[in-house]
Formats: C-alpha cells, structure tokens, sequence
C-alpha cells in the first residue's frame, strides 16, 4: 500500500508543472482505495477562470470517475492547505480526508486562517493531516514567488 509520502510526491509532481506553466505550483490528487483518480494543478490563468485551483479540478475529475457527486471514501493530497473555496468544496463533496504539505498562514482555511473542515456547525467534517514533505512544497511557493518578484522589478527599473 502506498504512502502518504508517495500519494504528496505526485501532487508535488502537479505544482511542479503548475510552476513550469507560471501557474502559483499548487498540486492535488485524489485517492479512492488506494488508486489516484484524479491529479491536477492550478490552472487559473491558463483558463482565465478564478476556480480554477488544483483541489477544485481534481474533485471535477473524481467525480467524474466515480460517477457520484459524493467522494466520501476519498483523501485528497494537496500542497498547501486550502483555501475557503477549495475547503467549502471538500466539506460538500464530502472527502474523508485531507492531507497537505505547507500551511498557508493567509488563505489558510485548515485551521491557519479559518477551519471550515472541521466546523461543527456544517454537516460534515474532514480529517486533517498536515505537513507531509512540507519543506518541499514550501520551497517550491517560495521559488516561484522570488522568480516572479524578481521579473516585477526588472519590468519596472
């Protein structure tokens, strides 16, 4: 059976190809019995379309695969904790559980910012697990930011 070290790298292999496009390197796959069904990354401005984030693709994709609009024996592995948007749509495809690499402490809706997962006011909550290859996912955010601050001060001297 594979680990979640095994499942992280192939969604780090997804922000890798979001980072090759100039897409903020975020990745994510969903597994359903030990099988990914679906893998994605950001592709907001390929698309021109602000949902376009790795975790909403991917659940478009699992879905699909099962022909349910519920994943609720599905994990998803993601690079960065989720936003709101992505964390609203877990709770309603009704994931079992997430695990991510890198905290996100301004968009975070994990428990950085806001926890929508795990809100005992909604009507289902997802199992967290955070900080699997961590360094990795938080090195490649970094490096795509430094390259792209550093292409902004160019365009303006």
């Amino acid at each position: 059976m594979p680990s979640h070290e095994t499942y992280m790298k192939e969604a780090l292999k997804q922000a890798k190809t979001a980072f090759e496009k100039e897409e903020v390197p975020v990745g994510a796959v969903i597994v359903y019995n030990h099988q990914i069904i679906a893998r994605a990354h950001n592709q907001i401005k390929a698309l021109k379309d602000p949902t376009a984030h790795a975790e909403m693709i991917a659940i478009t994709q699992a879905a699909a695969f099962l022909k349910n609009e519920r994943l609720k024996d599905c994990d998803v592995y993601a690079t960065i904790e989720p936003c709101p948007m992505c964390a609203g749509a877990f709770v309603l495809a009704r994931i079992r559980n997430l695990y991510f690499a890198a905290k996100d402490p301004k968009s975070g809706a994990a428990g950085s910012v806001v926890n929508i997962l795990q809100n005992n006011k909604l009507n289902h909550r997802v199992n967290v697990k955070s900080e699997i290859l961590e360094e990795e996912a938080r090195s490649l955010m970094q490096e795509f930011f430094r390259k792209k601050r550093s292409l902004q001060g160019f365009l303006t001297t």
